[in-house]
């Protein structure tokens, strides 16, 4: 079950759009993508324990995995020292990568 410290989430800088960029992590430590989040993908995610996402193509709220099956199950979310970048560390279950890939990164 994700639990984060209260306030965690409530520092960060946000850019001009609403969106912080987040970097899915395995647990492994395989870098697996980087999305963007809006404040409610981030309570989406922390509300579910899944990965949620802002689509800047959809201009949604977009759950990984949804229509696919390769969900992000996040086990932590971190915050950087500077507040302007999200770290979900995740189990994903199949592919990450909308190419198939593992990984986003090759």
């Amino acid at each position: 079950m994700l639990t984060l410290a209260p306030g965690v989430l409530d520092g960060l800088k946000y850019d001009e759009r609403g969106l912080v960029p987040v970097i899915a992590q395995e647990e492994d430590g395989t870098v697996l993508m980087l999305a963007w989040a809006s404040r409610e993908a981030l309570d989406a995610t922390v509300a579910t324990g899944y990965a949620h996402y802002w689509s800047r193509s959809r201009r949604e709220l977009w759950k990984k995995g949804a229509t696919s099956g390769h969900l992000q199950e996040v086990v932590a979310v971190k915050v950087d020292c500077d507040a302007d970048a999200v770290l979900y560390l995740v189990r994903q279950t199949g592919p990450a990568c909308h190419t198939g890939s593992r990984s986003c990164f090759s």
